[in-house]
């Protein structure tokens, strides 16, 4: 997430430099924060974008089994930072938490390379299992069921049905809806270990994430103009590491192997960690512990953080094997559905939000409660905004393994994974000049007001689906779309999020009561945590019948893709409009905030 230029002369003051000992009129400390970030950035990236084709291919889960866990961790990633934060104000300290993250991190990136031999592929027809094989080397990846010495294709229809073809392609039998069922013969251990991978990933990006920018906000005295600046050259860092992860990691991965592009990604976060704990004292004093009375914690800290990786393998566990819920139960038999974590996470967040309106209206003056009120309505559109954007790395993943022709002018072919990395470069490229349209407007008072700017970055995500969609009228007869409608909707995403991401913290501050303005930080993180979950719910409903990894029919699995985004697209557009249409009464109720 990028933040919006500031003015970026340094003034005289407090925390005003020596001369000579600056980078880019800036505190030089800010130089080895941007580079540590950027590199655990380049780590958590890299990873990310490795993830969903990991869990399908190797591990050979199913979609639902895929998006949901990836949608799960992503959600506990964006949780846990509160936490960590709170751990950090009042016992460990900045440093100490960012360098404890570091290597849980790290840990779990290597724990990643060691995810045994791929899943074996099988087949259950009318109760009768069955070896699959998949052909790799053929450009469709066709699938075969081992029937004896036979081999027969294995083609999905349209109608739910599954063909099995025998040589020259004639129907040889025809399983009913239903009767196949494909599945993944996978070490229970390698798994585990996964898993514990996960884990050790979320709990140690709950120390990193939030304290490296509470480090990099200590360099800067209060009232400092050039604090904006220099935040936002740090999140510049963010996207340079995941520009160049997301390019590296998964070329690594299909010319080594998984564990190469899980390895990079694990040199990176050590990288990172290196920058912090060897500085040569020229982090000294920033991000120190608080004064305590009584003896240090930090230990039992240590150990209590160790002692979280179970639980939170247990939340993943518990994801992976929810049941679904019945037919027919409606809303209330969906939620009772729910696997612990979506209980955890929906129930807090329905409860937060009108807990703490009705507590703005027993405490809060009028103009208090209006200004809260505003706050938790740009919250809750908040979630909508990124359980779509959030389909990047779950449900379009897939869609460019699958429906993209992932060819570049017919020069080189990018692999699925690298997808992922339009985003980063066009934020980095349009980033520069969506801060001067901002300030160019407000210049003639034109600028949109903070609902106008969240309501079209709704539409935004939308219309960004539904140029995939008129793409996919020109899907190839190999119902592949050319890569370039992909990046087309990378490009109106980006835009989208350079109009919500930089104002959603700034705005949280100034309209939230001083009293909980922490408080109400924790809710808008917990609303892009809820979002995440979310989007892998929204991605479960694009999943599509895979055996050994692969779909069955190219046609079926790029008509469900474009069903869901056209419907996604369509609802997305609808509420970005519907904000707008009330973003003068919002506006109203933000009393003046800009």
């Amino acid at each position: 997430m990028v933040q919006p230029a500031a003015d970026a002369s340094p003034e005289p003051g407090p925390a005003s430099p020596r001369s000579g000992d600056t980078w880019f009129g800036h505190p030089r400390q800010l130089a080895r924060l941007f580079t540590t970030e950027m590199w655990e950035r380049f780590g958590f990236y890299g990873m990310r974008a490795l993830l969903t084709l990991y869990l399908a291919e190797h591990f050979l889960f199913n979609d639902s089994t895929t998006t949901g866990l990836y949608g799960g961790f992503t959600a506990l990633v964006y949780l846990t930072p509160l936490v960590g934060g709170l751990i950090a104000d009042r016992y460990l300290g900045s440093k100490r938490s960012v360098k404890f993250g570091a290597i849980l991190m790290a840990l779990g990136y290597f724990t990643l390379c060691f995810g045994g031999e791929t899943a074996k592929p099988y087949a259950v027809i009318d109760g009768q299992r069955y070896e699959v094989q998949v052909d790799k080397a053929s450009e469709t990846k066709q699938q075969y069921v081992i029937d004896g010495d036979r081999r027969l294709a294995i083609k999905g229809n349209e109608d739910g049905t599954v063909s099995l073809l025998g040589a020259g392609g004639a129907v040889e039998r025809t399983v009913q809806k239903g009767g196949f069922e494909a599945g993944g013969e996978r070490s229970h251990f390698y798994t585990m270990l996964m898993l514990i991978a996960l884990s050790m990933i979320t709990v140690g990006n709950g120390f990193f994430k939030p304290n490296i920018s509470t480090m990099v906000g200590s360099l800067y005295a209060p009232g400092d103009r050039r604090r904006d600046a220099g935040f936002t050259i740090f999140y510049m860092g963010i996207n340079l590491g995941s520009l160049f992860s997301q390019l590296l990691c998964p070329w690594l991965s299909v010319a080594v192997g998984w564990w190469a592009g899980f390895g990079l990604a694990a040199v990176g976060m050590l990288f990172s960690w290196s920058l912090i704990q060897f500085d040569g004292g020229r982090l000294a004093g920033y991000g120190e512990p608080p004064e305590q009375s009584g003896p240090d914690r930090s230990l039992l800290i240590y150990f209590c953080s160790i002692v979280a990786i179970p639980l939170v393998w247990f939340l993943f566990v518990n994801l992976m094997n929810a049941p679904a819920p019945k037919e027919g139960a409606g809303i209330v038999g969906y939620l009772l559905a729910l696997p612990l974590m979506g209980k955890l996470l929906f129930g807090t967040f329905i409860v937060a939000v009108p807990a703490i309106l009705a507590w703005s209206w027993k405490v809060g003056t009028k103009v208090e409660f209006q200004m809260m009120l505003a706050a938790c309505v740009l919250i809750i559109f908040n979630v909508v905004f990124w359980t779509l954007f959030e389909q990047a790395g779950s449900s379009l993943t897939l869609f460019a393994n699958r429906n993209t022709d992932l060819s570049v002018f017919g020069w080189f072919t990018m692999t699925a994974g690298q997808t992922q990395f339009f985003n980063a470069f066009f934020i980095v490229a349009l980033a520069p000049f969506f801060s001067m349209l901002w300030t160019g407007l407000a210049k003639r008072g034109l600028e949109p007001s903070i609902p106008v700017k969240f309501g079209v970055a709704l539409a935004g995500v939308g219309l960004g689906f539904l140029a995939l969609v008129w793409g996919a009228q020109y899907a190839g007869a190999d119902f592949k779309v050319t890569l370039w409608w992909l990046a087309l909707l990378y490009l109106i995403h980006s835009m989208a999020e350079l109009c919500i991401s930089p104002v959603g913290l700034s705005m949280i501050t100034k309209l939230s009561i001083a009293r909980i303005v922490g408080m109400m930080m924790g809710l808008w993180f917990l609303s892009i945590s809820v979002a995440q979950y979310v989007a892998g719910m929204v991605a479960q409903v694009a999943s599509v019948e895979t055996v050994g990894g692969q779909v069955t029919n190219l046609k079926v699995s790029l008509d469900t893709y474009v069903g869901v985004f056209w419907t996604i697209g369509l609802v997305s557009i609808g509420i970005g409009v519907l904000l707008v249409l009330v973003s003068p009464l919002i506006k109203k109720w933000m009393h003046g905030v800009q």
